[in-house]
């Protein structure tokens, strides 16, 4: 559906991360591209979803700032009536989340700060936060989120917040768990998509092995903290998704929920893997 760029373009080496909104009669996508050395964010609009027209790039890391120079991608979108937010990480050593505003999707304003720090010496969450997924349930954001600790354990977390840009982080996380010897999810989590329908939160995120192949596992909750795990597990059946199936962007439209996703043919924990982007229907 979103394949990568041409050679010298930001997104000539993967394509992933969808996070995709409702703007008017468009749909828009905002998505991570790699050229070989950062990431950077990169816009594409569609009428319907499927076919897309790509906008280029819209964010690049600051290396005068705490973004450094190695990414600032792998995000969430939101609308709001006042514009867009786009909560996305970045930072070199020690990556945290921040946050930008746009009235259109393309002019964009940083702010000077992250809105979500790593946590302090011991945490689960103290040498790294990641993957951002926010949504707003009312008058309440919340984003879930990857944290990483001394041990390089990735595990999710939950934060709240009454505006979007204050956030605190909740006592009972982490929220999601490593799976057992052998599974699916054993050497880490990352990437959740959360969404509220039936009753029940809903998670899709994605599980690592030991061999480094992705997949998407599926978890509920009645509260957005206290998650079970169920036993779905999607793996990609392509051969350009043979090995990695990761980055969900969800959307509810009615009775309908449709998923974008990324997906590689070379099983690594972070890039080259011949990223691109596909999308599937959940029923």
């Amino acid at each position: 559906m979103l394949t990568r760029g041409s050679a010298g373009d930001f997104d000539s080496v993967d394509v992933l991360n969808p996070s995709v909104i409702r703007q008017g009669d468009a749909y828009y996508n905002l998505y991570s591209g790699f050229d070989g050395k950062t990431w950077h964010t990169g816009l594409a609009v569609s009428a319907d979803g499927i076919a897309w027209h790509k906008e280029g790039r819209i964010l690049s890391p600051d290396p005068r700032t705490w973004e450094g120079n190695a990414i600032a991608a792998n995000g969430s979108a939101l609308a709001e009536a006042s514009g867009i937010l786009y909560y996305y990480q970045a930072g070199d050593s020690v990556v945290r989340i921040g946050l930008a505003r746009s009235a259109n999707g393309h002019q964009w304003q940083k702010n000077a700060a992250p809105v979500l720090d790593v946590g302090p010496n011991g945490s689960w969450d103290e040498r790294g936060v990641a993957d951002p997924d926010v949504i707003r349930v009312g008058s309440k954001y919340y984003m879930f989120y990857l944290g990483q600790d001394r041990a390089r354990r990735q595990r999710l977390g939950v934060a709240m917040s009454n505006d979007g840009e204050t956030w605190y982080k909740l006592r009972s996380n982490p929220i999601l768990e490593l799976g057992g010897y052998g599974a699916f999810d054993e050497n880490g989590l990352g990437e959740p998509a959360v969404w509220a329908s039936h009753g029940y939160y809903w998670m899709l995120y994605t599980g690592r092995d030991r061999n480094e192949v992705r997949r998407m596992g599926m978890a509920r909750s009645r509260d957005g903290v206290q998650w079970e795990k169920l036993p779905e597990v999607f793996a990609g059946d392509q051969a350009w998704n043979s090995k990695v199936l990761c980055d969900a962007s969800v959307l509810e439209e009615g009775e309908h929920l449709t998923v974008w996703f990324g997906g590689g043919d070379a099983a690594r924990p972070d890039q080259n893997i011949h990223g691109q982007i596909g999308v599937a229907e959940i029923r």
